[in-house]
């Protein structure tokens, strides 16, 4: 049976199932193994880690600790409660602003390509380049922020490390927008979304592309990305203090795990904090050679859970209202049993989104797509409601072939 212990609780003898951190957090090669000595569980704790999961079926047990459904579940209600109300604005609908995402999405990616490969022949930011860029992914979020969100949900490992940037840019300026922060400074946030991963062009590929865990050695490379991104951005002057931050300080934590210079709670800034709830939120929703993507409702949870020492809890909660917890481009089952990808959010209500359903899993078959409004009762192009989220890869579909209807 898999529990969720306190990292004060572990023993020797414990079988670890989930070290419950993104992967880029923890100092072991593998995530799931048996507690041998203490200098392990040491590591543990001083790698951040405050809870982790154990298989009993495997190990030693923790008689009173509660098991992993029912920690899950808790959590669950909790993020259900916070994120159930929050107000959604949208100027244009999901087809009208799709086009245009799709050729943003081109523009930005094809950007932080060269950015990257200039940093790695030495040359200085061209910010006149990156400036246009941001506001054209601005512009998108306040056009409709579910379009461009939703389609940078779609990565492959190939692009992924030009693809993220853009994502953390674009989820970050949502995230700027709906905390009511004027647009200079949602811009100057923007920049350093687009540009805080800048550091890792002087990491090997054969290290940032590894289809495996990292060495502690590699480990320590990596680490370095964000001290080496700071200097590359001080070659141009233009380049502003918020992006500098942002580049700096994305991997810092709260309770002072993080790196490169261990801040904690109100020494990281909070443009800082922001970046790194929605830098962790995109790493763990993507799909790599070596970690499948967690669904958005699920990842909202591990931030949720991490909140308590990682992140700042406000912003955190902020933060799911903000994405919602079923985005645009999550796949859903239906109470009717049918698959769905959520195409709009609710205006009030954000666990009642209109979603395109387009498979039948009783049948297990594919059915004419159809646009349902979750909001409104039967006969009223609603009546039915989500249960849950659903991984593409266990029905073998890909819903965002359904993120708009002809």
């Amino acid at each position: 049976m898999l529990k969720k212990v306190d990292s004060s609780q572990l023993k020797v003898g414990m079988y670890i199932h989930d070290l419950s951190c993104d992967w880029m957090t923890h100092p072991f090669v593998r995530n799931r193994f048996l507690l041998t000595s203490e200098d392990e569980i040491r590591k543990i704790i001083n790698a951040g880690i405050h809870d982790v999961v154990i298989d009993n079926a495997k190990g030693m047990d923790v008689q009173d600790a509660p098991t992993l459904d029912e920690a899950q579940a808790a959590t669950e209600r909790e993020i259900v409660e916070i994120v159930a109300k929050a107000p959604v604005i949208t100027r244009v609908s999901l087809g009208e602003e799709m086009q245009r995402a799709v050729q943003i999405r081109h523009q930005a990616s094809t950007l932080v390509r060269t950015v990257m490969q200039d940093a790695r022949l030495g040359k200085a930011i061209e910010l006149d380049q990156v400036q246009p860029v941001v506001q054209n992914i601005t512009e998108s979020i306040l056009r409709n922020p579910g379009a461009l969100v939703g389609l940078l949900r779609i990565k492959n490992k190939d692009d992924y490390t030009f693809l993220h940037s853009v994502s953390v840019c674009t989820l970050l300026v949502a995230f700027c927008r709906s905390r009511g922060i004027d647009a200079e400074t949602t811009h100057q946030a923007g920049l350093g979304g687009l540009l805080h991963d800048t550091g890792k062009a002087l990491v090997p590929d054969a290290i940032l592309n590894k289809p495996g865990p990292l060495t502690d050695e590699e480990f320590a490379i990596i680490k370095r990305h964000p001290q080496d991104g700071y200097n590359i951005l001080l070659q141009s002057p233009e380049v502003g203090p918020i992006p500098l931050d942002i580049t700096l300080h994305h991997h810092e934590r709260r309770d002072g795990s993080g790196y490169p210079n261990k801040q904690a709670n109100d020494e990281i800034s909070e443009l800082a904090q922001m970046a790194a709830i929605v830098d962790v939120y995109d790493a763990i929703t993507a799909d790599r050679c070596y970690h499948k993507g967690m669904p958005a409702a699920a990842a909202l949870r591990k931030i949720y859970e991490w909140s308590k020492f990682h992140f700042n809890p406000k912003f955190a909660q902020e933060f799911m209202r903000c994405v919602g917890i079923y985005p645009v481009g999550t796949m859903v089952m239906l109470e009717s049993g049918r698959l769905g990808v959520v195409i709009e959010p609710h205006e009030t209500n954000l666990l009642a989104p209109k979603v395109n359903v387009f498979f039948n899993t009783k049948q297990n078959l594919y059915i004419k797509p159809e646009t349902i409004d979750l909001s409104r009762g039967l006969g009223f192009g609603g009546g039915d409601k989500i249960v849950g989220h659903e991984s593409p890869s266990k029905w073998n579909v890909d819903p965002m072939r359904f993120l708009t209807l002809a």
